[in-house]
């Protein structure tokens, strides 16, 4: 039986740019794609810890080393500028008892560096 689980997120990042006049999506920096396994266009879903919202978008890869993380589209309504968030993908896994799965987690400071 195939199972949905964590697959890795990037915990609490700070959004650092809110874009109304783009189609859609989550430009994170790509080092912290790279660090948390997150690939171009893939689903990610986007908890708000300062505000509570929670939404599905898609990722898309910014400037590598340069802190981003930018709401874009109607997704910019749901967060502002400063706002602490935490970005999760999920992937379908074999369900075994024997061998958990372990999601690969990326801690970052105020500034989206990694810790």
């Amino acid at each position: 039986m195939l199972i949905s689980v964590c697959k890795s997120k990037i915990h609490r990042a700070t959004i650092t740019e809110a874009n109304l006049d783009y189609e859609g999506s989550i430009t994170i920096d790509g080092d912290l794609m790279k660090m948390a396994d997150i690939v171009p266009f893939e689903r990610v879903q986007v908890l708000n810890v300062t505000t509570g919202d929670r939404m599905e978008t898609y990722a898309i890869e910014g400037e590598a080393g340069s802190g981003i993380i930018c709401l874009n589209g109607a997704a910019a309504h749901r967060g502002k500028v400063g706002d602490v968030i935490i970005i999760i993908t999920y992937g379908l896994v074999e369900k075994i008892k024997s061998k958990p799965h372990k999601p690969k987690i990326v801690k970052v400071d105020n500034n989206n560096k990694i810790i």
